[in-house]
């Protein structure tokens, strides 16, 4: 019988609460930082929840590797996706093919992550700064037009990112609340304010993506444009156009990573600085802190909160034999909260300097994403605080119930904002 802590380990309602889920990952880097879990209804795996182990873990991408299982996954949850898309299946070790960039490694990762490398290198988005600035500032007009309370999450943070992302994309901004809906079904499918509704139907979330992506495809193939669904749809890896699978995974990491983890930092962090208000007042007085407020925010919210590895080989992690074929879960939650490299980790401090957090991961796998959500988040910070006035919370903030990508789904909030 499967402990409460192995439990509890990969129970999204522990994911949905600060205190038990960093009270836990505390504790197993203290007494057990390379846990074996074998929790109820999952297959098991090794926890490795401090700093310096998931970044050895990262840098060995051939001993490790992210096929067949990328993120935790119940048994049920693995063999129902089995059904609709071939695997992974713990049953018949059949492989999945949806494969996105986080479901690749080796030669096919680089290939496929090449096609789109250059759109989100800094010299590329240097461009779309000013694209940023007035977007930021037409959401905190919003804000302004909203107030003097709004709920911050649901009504700015999960939009201005969304919007960024699916310009980029070519996406119809008519189209962006079905992108909204698709990709928080998909992250927060176990969080029952975010699952998608029994009335909906057998209809699958994902297979919603393919059927929209299928036909952008097919769009931007017949009519090529300067976004990015352009580059994606008439890409070619080894010579040969991507199958319509491959083409579709691919947008699906872009347009969901692209939007719910910047949006997952920018609530997080204002919630941060609403509690830690010596911080806030900080940094409108000094603006020049906002790049390493930025990493602060980042390293405080952590919204992918785990990845997965496949050992191809044993290997020894702190004493701790990994057999071959094993897998286990890189805690980046944990990782970014590890005493061994952050002086008082539980300090919201944006004044923290060499800030390297694992919270876009490393190496590799290290994310695609990273310099366009930084960019952006430093825009959203940058014209808000230059206009805020004073900000409390009006309720709880709660978080999404879920042990992969999370964040807050509520913050209430009350403000006074000056025109621009």
């Amino acid at each position: 019988m499967a402990s409460a802590r192995d439990n509890a380990l990969v129970s999204n309602v522990t994911y949905g609460d600060d205190a038990e889920i960093h009270a836990l990952l505390s504790d197993l880097r203290r007494n057990d930082p390379v846990h074996w879990t074998e929790p109820d209804g999952f297959r098991p795996f090794w926890a490795i929840t401090k700093y310096a182990d998931i970044l050895e873990i990262e840098r060995l991408n051939d001993r490790f590797l992210n096929e067949p299982r990328s993120v935790l996954m119940s048994k049920e949850a693995e063999h129902n996706l089995a059904a609709m898309w071939g695997g992974p299946d713990p049953k018949t070790g059949r492989v999945s093919p949806l494969r996105t960039l986080i479901d690749m490694d080796g030669t096919d990762h680089r290939a496929y992550r090449g096609l789109t490398q250059s759109w989100f290198m800094p010299a590329n988005l240097k461009k779309l700064e000013p694209r940023m600035a007035e977007l930021a500032k037409r959401y905190v007009d919003k804000m302004m037009e909203m107030g003097p309370e709004c709920d911050f999450t649901k009504d700015i943070a999960v939009y201005y990112p969304l919007h960024v992302i699916m310009s980029i994309m070519g996406v119809p901004e008519s189209d962006e609340p079905r992108m909204l809906k698709l990709t928080q079904e998909l992250f927060g499918g176990g969080d029952p304010d975010m699952r998608r509704s029994e009335r909906e139907g057998d209809s699958n979330v994902i297979a919603d993506f393919f059927a929209y992506f299928n036909k952008m495809t097919e769009e931007r193939r017949a009519h090529p444009g300067e976004d990015l669904a352009t580059v994606i749809a008439n890409g070619k890896v080894q010579g040969c156009p991507l199958g319509p699978v491959e083409t579709a995974s691919y947008y699906i990491i872009v347009a969901t990573a692209g939007h719910d983890t910047t949006s997952s930092s920018i609530a997080g962090g204002l919630r941060a600085l609403i509690e830690n208000p010596e911080q806030l007042r900080m940094l409108q007085r000094n603006p020049e802190l906002l790049g390493t407020a930025v990493d602060e925010i980042i390293r405080w919210v952590t919204p992918v909160q785990h990845f997965m590895r496949t050992a191809t080989e044993d290997y020894v992690l702190r004493g701790r034999k990994i057999d071959k074929g094993q897998s286990v879960m890189l805690i980046y939650l944990s990782g970014n909260r590890d005493e061994e490299i952050w002086p008082d980790p539980f300090k919201f401090d944006i004044t923290r300097e060499n800030n390297r957090h694992a919270a876009f991961g490393y190496g590799a796998h290290v994310c695609l994403g990273q310099h366009l959500a930084k960019m952006e988040i430093r825009a959203f910070f940058k014209e808000l605080l230059g206009r805020l006035d004073a900000i409390e919370m009006t309720g709880p903030a709660k978080r999404v119930q879920s042990s992969f990508v999370s964040g807050l789904k509520t913050l209430p909030v009350r403000y006074k904002l000056r025109a621009a």
